[in-house]
């Protein structure tokens, strides 16, 4: 049974602090835009509240930090130890009370987020934890919920289709709407703010780190999804945080393990890249993440981007005018750490122009650092304070100060309600495109296509609630009247893997192979090879990046269906057996393999079955 400690009420609250703290904390409801008197009364409430904090709290502020355990104060004790390891506290709540942190992130990895209900108890241990501190402010509890493939909080939240997939399905009001209800569900958990949409523009295929993450690689198209994203997760009361600013779509280096450079011009950059992010400030976006890559062309020191004053203050608050919070990409990233040591990156991030310091690898180091710079006088105090009335102001609109706490009924009224999963089903149908049909081989069905076999990658699920993708394949076409049996190959297949598939295939009518970013040398080139050498149809299913119908041939029909969630792969089914119709149309080129300056399949392409 998890822990779960009691939301205090409203009395409770104004009671357990000192009143006038308390007072200055809860007094007063999120600005009205409009409203130019109502705003500057609230920043005078806020920096009432600043002016209370010691320097202490101040630098806590600014930090966003990991935390291992399902609950705020009893934790299991393999998460205690990992937190003494990595952190030097027991919990979260610990945690809240030795660093005053601002912010909280979430991960899978760290088991925070097991099901709905634990989630929400946590969140509220969190907020008690901060409420309860000498200045009681509510800590800004946020995660990576991109849906897709980066999805941390699984089912029975819905799960929702990825930014490619949006991409290829095209609409504005569909990606609203799924924004929409990823934000219903992430609020009522306690979570409110979300570090997506992608606002990078994916130009460059062989890109490790983004690919089917981004919208696609038409800066236009991208723009204005990111924008109706916005709308739909702000609409919900979670901030939307748009990411990786200036752009990260271009890169062949993961900066999650080194550091990339990006070429473009500053003329490149304002067409390629800036047009996402100013939509995303155009539609009022409450947060924006930083890149840690280096773009010589806006910055000549070679800084990387997280660390740029040029970057984040010349180009991002003076020229592109925005003044919401700033967020560094996580600063255990070794994109940011390849140049100056932990001890100088927070520093240096807050005098770039950030006002959130995400995930440090030692919280020690980085919090006494700003602390110490500060006091050596590298940092003023009224820098700090700056970045806090942009956090504040921002707890302010999402109404923490007024209600810190989630509830278990909005758990229970909210999360993975049969109208949102009905509305997931329904977006990804739209989105699923098909990019080869040989003679019209698909749709299929059982009467005379009966005996499936499904083979292929089965990468791990992305929120950990999902699959084995060979296995949900299979299930869904049995549910349609096929006979459909799974046999998982892996994302290398061995040589006897692939002769036993080969040997599975005999007597089937029709195999249907998920691929996963199929490279040159990958052994899943040998796996389709083989099988369409058998005589048997073959249909594939790419269920991450698109591209790999370049690497593959002989296959009678190709899809591609942008992630390996049950609600994609599901939807892919849908349409293989003609349950729908084929709508989604590619928003990535895709290149010859042989010859990268031809394209293959151009943007905008997509079959449709003949009615």
């Amino acid at each position: 049974m998890h822990h779960r400690a009691p939301a205090p009420s409203r009395r409770t609250l104004l009671t357990v602090t000192a009143a006038a703290a308390a007072a200055a904390v809860t007094g007063f409801t999120a600005p009205a835009a409009h409203a130019e008197t109502d705003v500057r009364a609230t920043d005078l409430r806020l920096q009432r509240i600043i002016d209370g904090m010691s320097l202490e709290e101040k630098v806590g502020q600014l930090f966003v930090m990991r935390v291992y355990g399902h609950s705020a104060t009893a934790p299991d004790q393999a998460d205690i130890d990992a937190n003494l390891k990595e952190i030097g506290v027991r919990t979260a709540a610990e945690l809240v009370e030795r660093y005053h942190v601002g912010g909280v992130i979430y991960f899978s990895w760290a088991h925070n987020t097991r099901d709905p209900q634990q989630i929400a108890a946590l969140s509220n241990g969190i907020q008690q934890a901060a409420l309860a501190q000498p200045t009681p402010v509510p800590v800004l509890i946020s995660t990576d919920q991109e849906h897709g493939i980066v999805c941390r909080v699984g089912k029975p939240a819905t799960l929702l289709p990825g930014a490619m997939a949006l991409g290829a399905g095209g609409s504005h009001a569909d990606a609203r709407k799924a924004a929409e209800i990823a934000g219903e569900e992430l609020a009522a958990v306690g979570i409110r703010q979300n570090y997506a949409p992608v606002a990078d523009v994916n130009v460059n295929p062989a890109n490790p780190v983004i690919g089917v993450r981004s919208f696609g690689s038409d800066p236009q198209a991208v723009a204005g999804l990111v924008a109706a994203q916005v709308k739909g997760y702000q609409r919900a009361g979670v901030a939307a945080t748009s990411k990786h600013f200036p752009g990260h779509g271009d890169t062949a280096v993961d900066s999650h393990f080194g550091l990339p450079t990006i070429t473009h011009t500053r003329e490149q950059w304002a067409e390629l890249d800036a047009p996402p992010f100013r939509s995303a400030i155009d539609a009022g976006i409450d947060s924006i993440m930083t890149a840690h890559i280096v773009v010589p062309a806006l910055d000549p020191s070679e800084d990387p981007a997280t660390l740029s004053r040029p970057i984040l203050t010349g180009i991002l608050r003076e020229q592109l005018g925005y003044d919401g919070v700033v967020v560094t990409d996580s600063l255990g990233m070794e994109g940011v750490r390849t140049k100056y040591g932990d001890e100088r990156v927070p520093v240096l991030a807050l005098k770039a122009g950030v006002d959130q310091l995400l995930n440090p690898p030692k919280l020690d180091v980085a919090w006494n650092a700003v602390l110490k710079a500060v006091r050596d006088g590298e940092l003023t105090e009224a820098r700090l304070d700056e970045s806090i009335l942009r956090i504040l102001r921002l707890k302010a609109k999402l109404g923490l100060f007024r209600q810190a706490y989630a509830t278990r009924a909005a758990v229970d009224r909210v999360v993975g309600t049969d109208s949102h999963l009905a509305h997931a089903d329904r977006i990804a149908e739209a989105t699923t495109t098909l990019l080869v049909n040989e003679d019209g081989f698909l749709p299929l069905s059982p009467a005379s296509h009966r005996s499936v076999l499904v083979v292929g990658a089965d990468p791990a699920s992305p929120s950990g609630t999902t699959g084995p993708p060979t296995t949900t394949l299979a299930t869904a076409l049995s549910e349609l009247g096929f006979t459909a049996t799974a046999l998982s190959t892996g994302i290398t297949p061995t040589a006897a893997r692939i002769e036993e598939a080969v040997g599975a295939a005999a007597g089937k009518d029709v195999v249907v192979v998920g691929t996963y970013n199929v490279s040159a040398t990958s052994p899943q080139r040998t796996l389709v090879a083989r099988l369409v050498a058998s005589g048997v149809p073959v249909v594939t299913v790419a269920i991450r990046n698109p591209y790999d119908v370049a690497r593959l041939g002989g296959q009678r029909a190709a899809l591609a269906a942008y992630s390996w969630t049950d609600v994609e792969l599901r939807a892919a089914v849908r349409v293989l057996a003609g349950r729908a119709r084929p709508r989604g149309r590619l928003p990535v080129p895709i290149q010859h393999a042989d010859d990268p300056t031809k394209v293959l399949y151009p943007v905008g392409y997509g079959l449709s079955y003949d009615r």
